[in-house]
């Protein structure tokens, strides 16, 4: 099964962006969705977005207009680009493949996000 990695968490500064990354070997971002999700220390993981193969895009309701999903495909790696941080947006951030056979993953370990001032 393809093992995923997540990069690009920091601790950054209310207001400030980051842009998170999510790749595999194996990895084949033409046929597969890949979707992100979050968890805050004591809450349920919940879902922020996701890409399909086709490149069709949902983003969580509370979160659009901050939170931005693409892919490279050449690179097959998946980015979420958030801006305008929250404290609210601290949480450890984990990618998901989905989709056509193959696509299926377990989450990779993720990478955390800190925002405070």
């Amino acid at each position: 099964q393809v093992q995923l990695q997540e990069s690009g968490g920091d601790l950054v500064q209310p207001g400030g962006s980051l842009r998170l990354s999510c790749t595999g070997p194996g990895f084949d971002s033409n046929r597969c969705g890949m979707a992100w999700f979050r968890q805050a220390a004591g809450k349920q993981r919940e879902g922020v977005a996701n890409i399909g193969a086709y490149g069709d895009v949902a983003i969580a309701d509370a979160l659009k207009g901050r939170f931005t999903i693409s892919k490279d495909k050449a690179n097959n790696t998946i980015y979420l680009q958030i801006t305008n941080l929250k404290p609210e947006d601290t949480a450890l951030y984990s990618c998901k493949g989905y989709g056509a056979h193959g696509c299926d993953t377990d989450y990779g370990q993720g990478t955390q996000v800190t925002v405070s001032s």
